[in-house]
């Protein structure tokens, strides 16, 4: 069983992008946050997992080009040094199914641009099965079937490379498990994500759930002890 922590830091400043490394974001690692040593920490709680937040802006700063020499090592050496901990690493480009502030499947942001970001990320991490592939963070305020179409796009982009790796699935609505059969979203995710496919059957859905009363992570307490399990999909 896989349990762990977000490691928030390079998803920071999403205000002031690309922004500057060190001063509006960093990276979650002692070589870059000096006395950093939260990973070691969890590891030695018994934590098995790290999300990674990041955002796609700064690792590919022109959509349909290379990675940013300098953003990719950030990464990929945040990456490595979780990895030598005997940790899993959930990739996850914290952005909201958008680039700036269009979203996927529009005239501004096509689909097949994510499909490149994630073909050039799953072609650095197809050999490790322990990086799981979090397709995106929270989509929402867009149609449910744009995103859908999106997702299972960039599956088949990642499986053409090779990569097995298990991929995460978020729906829309910032894909809260307490909305998970609602439709003020639009069609809801438990009937939409029952059209994703991966050809490599090996996917697993994201749900989202904070545990107090309006599951806006906003308040100090719980509503509480059953709020978890009635907030299952």
């Amino acid at each position: 069983m896989l349990r762990g922590v977000s490691l928030a830091g390079a998803d920071f400043g999403e205000g002031i992008l690309p922004g500057l490394h060190g001063k509006e974001y960093v990276y979650p690692d002692a070589k870059y946050a000096n006395g950093y040593a939260s990973p070691a920490y969890f590891r030695a709680k018994g934590m098995t997992v790290f999300r990674l937040p990041f955002r796609w802006e700064r690792l590919q700063p022109k959509r349909r080009r290379p990675f940013d020499a300098a953003e990719l090592e950030r990464l990929t050496t945040t990456v490595a040094d979780l990895r030598a901990l005997g940790a899993t690493v959930v990739l996850d480009p914290h952005n909201y199914a958008r680039y700036q502030k269009d979203l996927i499947g529009s005239e501004k942001v096509p689909v097949n641009d994510f499909v490149d970001f994630w073909k050039r990320l799953a072609t650095l991490y197809k050999d490790d099965p322990d990086v799981v592939f979090g397709l995106m963070n929270e989509p929402h305020d867009m149609p449910s079937e744009q995103w859908r179409d999106a997702a299972n796009a960039a599956i088949v982009g990642i499986r053409e490379t090779g990569a097995k790796n298990l991929i995460l699935v978020p729906g829309n609505g910032w894909t809260g498990a307490h909305s998970w059969a609602q439709s003020w979203y639009g069609t809801p995710n438990a009937a939409l994500m029952l059209t994703i496919v991966d050809p490599a059957d090996n996917l697993a859905f994201e749900v989202h759930q904070y545990l107090d009363g309006d599951s806006s992570g906003t308040h100090d307490s719980c509503s509480g002890p059953e709020v978890g399990l009635k907030s299952r999909p």
